[in-house]
């Protein structure tokens, strides 16, 4: 018998309550499997539920309908086992890097797996994962956009989760350093191991061109509830280099989930 996916949605529905006796379905019947050690990217107009689907299989928010499993079981919170990662950083300003990245290895679920010394061991390896040896003792003022979300990552990281969560995790820091940035993260993830030497991955983001560069497969969703509308394959090869994005293929799949979505795209601006 096959194992279960890693990530099960199934009639996943949320809806808030926006006032006295009104209420607001955000997401609408999401059905998806997501494998372990996959890399699954998420796009579609503002306000389709993206980050909300997000946050539930973080455990972040209840679904009103449906359920989320990992590995078969019920996620029913938020749990060690599913990191996430948000646009904005989300850094301790009173913090240095060495102590935003040993955050999760004090205070979490796991601080009594590690000595202080396993701590700053540990931060140090992902520090330098990411590229920041050298910056250990800096404040996150201190640090240019990129080298926050580095530290971000590498915090994410340091805690070892099975599932890594990321809402827009690079809209923040400038088009060169995006570009950078995508690339390490595919280098971190480990596009170049076997499936099952990989983390999984889901990826929500505005960018069709960084969603067909990270992922094994992007999802599309429409909006008013959302709903996934197509759930595309991306079959360019890994590890991806940039040279990719000249090629024809590349510009056929952004073309294609581009039409999906342009429609819903223009309305959710006018």
């Amino acid at each position: 018998m096959a194992p279960p996916p890693k990530l099960r949605l199934r009639a996943l529905e949320k809806t808030f309550e926006v006032g006295t006796g009104h209420s607001l379905q955000a997401v609408g019947g999401i059905d998806l499997d997501i494998s372990a050690g996959e890399f699954v990217c998420v796009v579609g107009p503002s306000g389709c539920g993206k980050s909300t689907v997000l946050n539930m299989i973080a455990g972040l928010e209840a679904p009103s309908a449906g359920v989320i499993e990992k590995d078969g079981a019920a996620v029913r919170g938020p749990g060690s086992d599913r990191g996430v990662m948000f646009q904005d950083y989300a850094l301790f300003p009173w913090c240095t890097v060495q102590q935003n990245v040993e955050f999760g290895l004090r205070h979490g679920t796991r601080a009594r797996d590690f000595s202080a010394a396993q701590r700053r061991e540990r931060a140090r390896h992902f520090i330098g994962m990411v590229g920041l040896e050298g910056a250990e003792h800096k404040l996150p003022h201190q640090l240019s956009g990129g080298m926050r979300q580095r530290c971000a990552l590498a915090r994410l990281l340091a805690n070892e989760p099975d599932v890594l969560l990321m809402d827009e995790p690079l809209a923040a820091v400038d088009a060169q350093t995006r570009i950078i940035l995508q690339t390490e993260l595919l280098r971190i993830w480990g596009e170049v191991r076997p499936a099952a030497e990989r983390k999984t991955a889901v990826f929500i983001t505005h960018a069709i061109d960084e969603a067909v560069f990270l992922g094994d497969r992007v999802v599309v969703m429409s909006s008013q509830p959302g709903r996934i509308a197509a759930v595309i394959e991306v079959d360019l090869p890994r590890p991806r280099r940039e040279m990719l994005r000249a090629e024809p293929r590349f510009g056929q799949l952004t073309q294609q989930i581009w039409e999906l979505i342009r429609d819903q795209a223009y309305r959710a601006i006018t």
